[in-house]
């Protein structure tokens, strides 16, 4: 087998390159380039394409908290006899414009051998844009958080759970079709937005579905399905392919009430631009670099890696786009914010992983200034796949990991997280207070996974909220009951809407705790809202797992206690 620097040397990305229109003082940054070495792209006649498939699996398969990060395209074509299996920071897709044009006779796998069959850890990887047929039937995506599956369809069926069908923790589908039926099985949640599927085999606690074409019906608590039958505005996240010879990156464009996939009706509606215009960003590359590129009209395409900033990545133009391949890592230094962009329209960030530093970053992701007050009703700012991680690859704090100030912003698939294992974590060492702050008008979230943080996960100061599936597990590891005492309250919700807010709503809302260093805790509520006419809550549950701690409501004083050992849901099917 070739060696792997050998692999990469063979398939790596060339592009052309452009010149940018930029200030006579300022440096001439240029758009293009090739991908770097994690970038490895494949066509039907590549040689051992299983072989330096598993060389990646190999490396990534339990580097949970490694460094490797890769992206694996496909040309549009058909290979047969593939099962390319999925490991850490690895994203798979095809390069066609539609999924259909790349085929795999054969599997894209996800499975928890690594972890002895517990899929609960099987986190930061993705599928995207191809088509499936599967060898026996059915294909395994056996995922936790921060693993979406894009834009793919599957001539078969679907199984979310692991070999053996240990725990498994996920998950998210988006703009996907899949022919059969799909098994979650020892799925606790899922989302499932603007899909098409052929069945749904079962549900444990919470599975949430928008806009998708044969969902099960309504039927929360029991079985536990929430069902709109659209989803209220959604943008598909951009993606790179490949028009002839030339490598594109194309730009969904925003639907709204949007039911079943955006491609199956033939060419999807959208922008393409060519990679010339892009700032194609390699670890190494500075802040100041990457603002220049922004300045002089370049979007950015971040390749796989992590990428060090010692200063802000200010997005101040409108409809940038920021999208990162293979899990690109971003980590601020010097407690900077990571991203911040301005009060403009239609700014795409996509495909990212922001990973605080050792210093205290006030806040990791900023989508507006604090204050903003336009309205971007028409183009909003989209946030798709993009994660922020609190310790766990080592020692990392933040205050906020992501405020929203601007109006109207789309985030579609996001997962916060306070590390609970892993390198730097403990109560005060990887101190995060809060997970999300909203302080912008009708603002939409859709499949919003927030976990651990040391006081409130998510905080809604905004107007007109609205989300559509929320997983949530409140830390771990408080240490007594006196270090979550929030004034009179015992605890901090893990979703409140502040007491100003007049209209909001949500469905398929869950909040977990196990409190394994002190069980004794008890949390008064796992959500906290005014009751006002307008603030509506559709399906929340809250769940105590094995009995360690215990929540005494489930919404304000409303909903019964959690109790004993067992993990069984308490449930509220409408609040108020």
């Amino acid at each position: 087998m070739l060696g792997f620097a050998a692999i990469a040397a063979a398939l790596l990305i060339s592009a052309p390159t452009a010149p940018v229109a930029y200030g006579q003082d300022a440096q001439e940054i240029v758009g293009g380039g090739d991908l770097g070495p994690n970038v490895l792209v494949f066509d039907p006649s590549t040689p051992d394409i299983q072989g330096k498939v598993d060389e990646v699996f190999k490396r990534q398969e339990s580097a949970q908290f490694g460094d490797g990060r890769y992206a694996l395209f496909f040309k549009p074509g058909t290979y047969n006899n593939i099962n390319a299996q999925i490991g850490f920071y690895t994203s798979i897709a095809g390069l066609g414009l539609n999924p259909d044009d790349t085929t795999f006779n054969g599997d894209v796998t996800v499975d928890a051998g690594w972890f002895g069959g517990n899929a609960t850890q099987n986190f930061w990887r993705s599928a995207e844009n191809l088509a499936l047929n599967p060898v026996n039937g059915t294909d395994r995506w056996a995922v936790a958080q921060a693993a979406p599956f894009r834009r793919m369809h599957v001539r078969g069926g679907l199984n979310l759970a692991p070999d053996g069908y240990g725990w498994a923790s996920g998950g998210y589908i988006a703009d996907s079709r899949i022919d059969g039926q799909v098994a979650p099985y020892s799925q606790q949640q899922w989302y499932t937005r603007d899909s098409s599927v052929g069945g749904w085999n079962n549900g444990v606690w919470n599975m949430t579905f928008s806009g998708v074409e044969g969902a099960p019906a309504q039927s929360f608590p029991d079985p536990p399905y929430t069902t709109l039958d659209t989803t209220p505005v959604s943008r598909e996240k951009p993606f790179l392919y490949l028009d002839g010879d030339a490598y594109k990156v194309f730009v969904p464009a925003k639907r709204t009430d949007a039911r079943g996939t955006s491609w199956g009706n033939g060419t999807p509606r959208g922008e393409s631009i060519p990679l010339d215009r892009f700032y194609v960003v390699k670890p190494g590359a500075s802040a100041e670099t990457i603002n220049a590129a922004v300045e002089q009209g370049l979007h950015l395409l971040f390749t796989p890696g992590v990428h060090h900033v010692d200063r802000t990545i200010e997005i101040d133009r409108a409809d940038t786009v920021v999208l990162g391949l293979g899990l690109a890592t971003i980590v601020p230094d010097n407690g900077v914010t990571a991203i911040r962009t301005g009060d403009v329209d239609g700014v795409k960030l996509a495909g990212l992983l922001v990973d605080a530093g050792p210093t205290n970053s006030d806040t990791l992701i900023e989508v507006g200034p604090r204050g903003a007050t336009a309205s971007h009703a028409d183009n909003p700012t989209s946030l798709q796949d993009v994660f922020v991680r609190v310790g766990g690859a080592g020692a990392g704090r933040a205050t906020t990991a992501m405020v929203i100030n601007s109006n109207d912003t789309i985030i579609d698939h996001t997962w916060l997280w306070r590390a609970d294992h892993g390198e730097g974590v403990g109560w005060e060492t990887n101190r995060a207070d809060h997970g999300l702050q909203v302080n912008g008008d009708n603002v939409l979230a859709t499949g919003l996974f927030v976990e651990h943080f040391n006081k409130y996960d998510v905080r809604w100061s905004g107007e007109n909220g609205r989300t559509v599936f929320f997983q949530n597990e409140k830390a771990y590891d408080a240490p007594d009951q006196a270090a979550i005492q929030n004034g009179d309250t015992k605890g901090f919700a893990a979703y409140k809407v502040d007491d100003s807010v007049n209209r909001h709503e949500g469905w398929g809302l869950g909040s977990y705790c196990y409190f394994n260093v002190d069980p004794t805790i008890r949390q008064d509520h796992g959500f906290q809202a005014p009751v006002k006419p307008g603030v509506k809550f559709h399906d929340l549950l809250v769940v105590s797992l094995g009995g360690k701690g215990q929540y005494e409501h489930v919404i304000n004083g409303t909903g019964s206690p959690t109790s004993g050992s067992d993990t069984v849901p308490s449930q509220v099917v409408s609040f108020p």
